[in-house]
């Protein structure tokens, strides 16, 4: 390798995160809006460039608690996107993550010295992002398909209870497709338990509460 050759040369890596959340069924994405150039007051996924003397998940998480203040998250690598125009400055790969919380549980700083604001919207209502933000939120879109029947992953949108019809809505939303309620309850039940507590869902009359089991390998309900 000639480091001197000019091809090597003005290329970085980007690191960005999808963190979703569910809000009474609905799934949410959690989006920054920059306070810096490029893309100057655009809504964006979270994330940044990469220092040389760090490794992309420390990249990530510090990125995520500088522009968010959220920690101990949990990610999961998702796709590289590395089309060559995909930055203004210069030539900037990027490796994408998955975060998933409870948006309950955590604390959001709306500004910062980066951005001025942060918000939740819902999956409809993402607007036109920074980079190529749009084309990385629906390809993540498409691996957390994927890893809501083939692994745990859901049982991170909830770290206490929820009903039924709530559960029923998150995979319906996720998948986009609508699932038979009898066979869906009938598949959710190896792998979350009854609470013992009720609630009202959406206006209607109350419904039992359950949580996730402690230990769970997958939860496809196809």
């Amino acid at each position: 390798m000639n480091i001197k050759n000019p091809l090597y040369q003005n290329q970085g890596v980007h690191v960005l995160a999808t963190i979703f959340t569910v809000e009474k069924g609905e799934i949410k994405v959690l989006l920054i809006k920059r306070n810096n150039e490029p893309y100057q007051g655009m809504w964006a996924l979270i994330g940044g460039a990469v220092y040389n003397n760090e490794t992309l998940d420390e990249a990530i998480k510090r990125e995520i608690k500088e522009k968010t203040a959220i920690e101990n998250i949990n990610l999961y690598k998702a796709d590289l996107f590395d089309a060559i125009d995909r930055s203004p400055v210069f030539r900037m790969f990027c490796v994408s993550y998955i975060g998933i919380v409870d948006s309950k549980k955590v604390r959001i700083h709306k500004i910062t010295e980066k951005t001025k604001d942060a918000d939740w919207f819902l999956l409809n209502e993402v607007p036109n992002l920074a980079y190529d933000g749009n084309n990385i939120l629906k390809r993540n879109i498409e691996v957390l398909k994927e890893k809501i029947v083939n692994t745990d992953i859901l049982k991170n949108f909830y770290s206490g209870t929820f009903t039924m019809p709530e559960l029923l809505k998150t995979y319906e939303i996720i998948l986009n497709k609508k699932i038979d309620r009898r066979n869906f309850r009938k598949k959710v039940l190896n792998f979350i338990e009854d609470a013992n507590k009720e609630i009202k869902f959406e206006g209607n009359k109350p419904a039992k509460l359950y949580r996730f089991k402690k230990s769970v390998k997958n939860q496809n309900v196809l």
